[in-house]
């Protein structure tokens, strides 16, 4: 009998490992490829969790941010409709003649009184009065121009008359003061 040949009996030896480790290659290939695809997963679901955890974190911050705007705006509409309150009392002081006060000192006494306790309010709630003074430069920002005239000795944008004053509710303004304003005057 003829010996085999040692190249044949190396092929049958490779056919042989090559089949063996295939199978342990292939099971190799499959477990990497659902390792990647675990990994790409985690990966989303750890993209999910963090947007998630911002978002929340963005919904407390706008909240905390809306509580704190009702808490210091809420009350702007009732604060407003007191402002024509203040106006009338402060009117009705200014308008007091000294004959008036003799005869009626007690009356414009708490007439006083409740417009000092009005304005103690206004002050708790952060509410502040805008005061210009005639002479004061005219700012857009706080002021409304209720007229415009040539005045002599003025600049133009500078404030000749106070018709009412403003108010701010914090940093909001609630109420422009009205003012006239000078033109340039006329030569």
């Amino acid at each position: 009998m003829a010996e085999p040949r040692n190249d044949d009996f190396l092929d049958d030896i490779d056919v042989a490992v090559d089949e063996e480790f295939a199978g342990d290659i292939e099971e190799i290939d499959d477990e990497a490829l659902e390792l990647d695809e675990l990994r790409a997963e985690r990966d989303q679901f750890r993209d999910r969790f963090m947007r998630a955890l911002a978002d929340a974190e963005n919904a407390r911050k706008r909240s905390d941010k809306d509580r704190r705007e009702a808490e210091n705006y809420g009350g702007s509409k009732l604060a407003r409709d007191m402002l024509p309150i203040y106006d009338n009392m402060k009117r009705a002081l200014e308008t007091a003649s000294e004959e008036q006060r003799e005869l009626a000192g007690p009356l414009i006494e708490g007439v006083e009184l409740t417009m000092r306790e009005l304005l103690n309010v206004f002050n708790k709630h952060g509410i502040e009065l805008i005061l210009p003074e005639v002479g004061d430069r005219f700012d857009p920002q706080n002021h409304q121009a209720m007229f415009e005239a040539p005045v002599e000795g003025t600049k133009a944008g500078d404030i000749i008359q106070v018709a009412a004053e403003g108010f701010m509710l914090h940093d909001r303004l609630l109420r422009p003061a009205q003012v006239g304003v000078s033109s340039s005057p006329s030569n």
